[in-house]
């Protein structure tokens, strides 16, 4: 044990240095020479202490990011092979006779543990993005929503426990197919519930009350057959200066959101292209490609963590103190394995997440044709989030669900461009 420990602390370790050399040192973040002047140049609409500030907060996020998503998985083969989870197992059994008890009992202690480790991370990640003004929340609001994550990630959590370890013991050969089944319309379930139980958890939405702007908005929704009474605004400005705009939902309770941070920041054009980019996700139906996309993925990431799990347990028990896929001990290397296959799949569906964005990006130009409004949209949103435009590539690749801020005006520079041809 002692040996795997100080190994993969070693690894770790240097996975962070070249993490580090590959974002301070290696990566380049500069416009292209063709670009350079145009409004997709940071200098055209940043100030120099603007840029300065952007560069060094997305270069300390993305390391921090890139350093930390492998650190849970760290947290969990600690968990499994120092014996604190058989430990946890056999605490779970002495509470309860009832498996769904020992279940709840044994995530309560392995959450416990994840978060209490992860817990300077995530204040690290915090105080940085208050240092650079990005974060306007105090330490005790912070904390409330570190809270209320726990407890809502527990409770849905300890749901999945209970559901995937009866169905381990019941169909140990085909649970992950059951698994599955039951996870699409469990999927549905929260993705309906999400935006009138889970969300209003975290902050107040209201009906956007300029209701000159909302009937404008609603306007455009007309022209694009979408049955739209209310546009929702959110109070975030007690949280970021970050402007973002969303939707959320599906059927009866999908929601277009706009945070208020967007409202005051963003003039009425800008807005309104916004706005339609985010009509253009309902049109196009993103949404429930979106969902298709999820549970295809999930149907053969679940085949895969089954054929992983029973591998690693074949092949690594008595190191990780398992002795069948059935035991509860078993449930990080359930984490663990779900943790790396989802970023390892990042790339793909981020890919498809930009085409899709892309395309909204397309569809809004059509509806609102107001090309100086988008483009300026867009670089207010970089100057709100010190965002770098051109970010290194494999943060791209595993981080951007958006095409980079680059990438956005260079295509809407040269939509305009062919409409003035024409």
């Amino acid at each position: 044990m002692r040996k795997w420990l100080t190994a993969s602390i070693f690894a770790y370790f240097i996975y962070g240095l070249l993490v580090y050399w590959y974002l301070f040192f290696f990566s380049d973040t500069g416009i292209p020479v063709p670009y350079l002047g145009t409004s997709a140049d940071p200098s055209t609409f940043m100030s120099g202490r603007e840029q300065l500030l952007s560069q060094e907060y997305s270069t300390i996020k993305n390391f921090l990011y890139l350093v930390t998503v492998p650190f849970e998985w760290f947290l969990l083969f600690v968990f499994l092979i120092t014996g604190l989870s058989r430990k946890t197992q056999e605490w779970s059994k002495a509470t309860s006779r009832f498996s769904i008890l020992q279940s709840a009992v044994y995530f309560f202690w392995l959450s416990i543990y994840v978060a209490l480790l992860s817990f300077p991370v995530n204040l690290i990640g915090y105080k940085i993005s208050r240092s650079y003004n990005i974060t306007t929340q105090s330490f005790s609001a912070w904390m409330k929503d570190q809270l209320l994550d726990f407890w809502v990630n527990y409770l849905l959590m300890t749901l999945i426990v209970i559901v995937v370890f009866w169905l381990i013991r019941r169909f140990e050969k085909k649970w992950w197919l059951y698994a599955w089944l039951l996870s699409v319309p469990f999927s549905m379930f929260i993705m309906f519930v999400q935006p009138v139980l889970i969300d209003p958890l975290y902050n107040d939405f209201t009906p956007l009350k300029k209701k000159e702007l909302e009937t404008k908005i609603l306007e455009l929704a007309d022209k694009s057959d979408i049955p739209a009474e209310h546009v929702y605004e959110v109070n975030m400005s007690e949280k970021t200066n970050a402007l973002n705009a969303y939707v959320t939902g599906i059927g009866s309770n999908s929601r277009i959101v706009l945070w208020d941070t967007t409202l005051n920041k963003l003039n009425e054009d800008e807005i309104l292209f916004i706005m339609a980019h985010e009509m253009a996700h309902y049109v196009k139906k993103h949404i429930y490609v979106g969902i298709a996309g999820y549970l295809l993925l999930s149907l053969f990431g679940l085949l895969f963590i089954h054929w992983l799990m029973k591998f690693c347990i074949n092949r690594f028990g008595s190191l990780l103190k398992i002795q069948s896929m059935k035991e509860l001990t078993a449930f990080p290397l359930f984490l663990l394995l779900l943790g790396i296959l989802t970023f390892a799949s990042n790339p793909l569906s981020n890919t498809v997440a930009r085409y899709q964005e892309k395309s909204a990006d397309m569809y809004a130009i059509e509806m609102t044709n107001n090309h100086e409004a988008a483009i300026s949209s867009f670089q207010e949103l970089s100057k709100a989030g010190l965002s770098q435009v051109n970010p290194p590539t494999l943060i791209k690749i595993f981080r951007y669900t958006h095409p980079t801020m680059l990438e956005r005006i260079i295509y809407l520079e040269e939509h305009g461009k062919g409409n003035v041809k024409k």
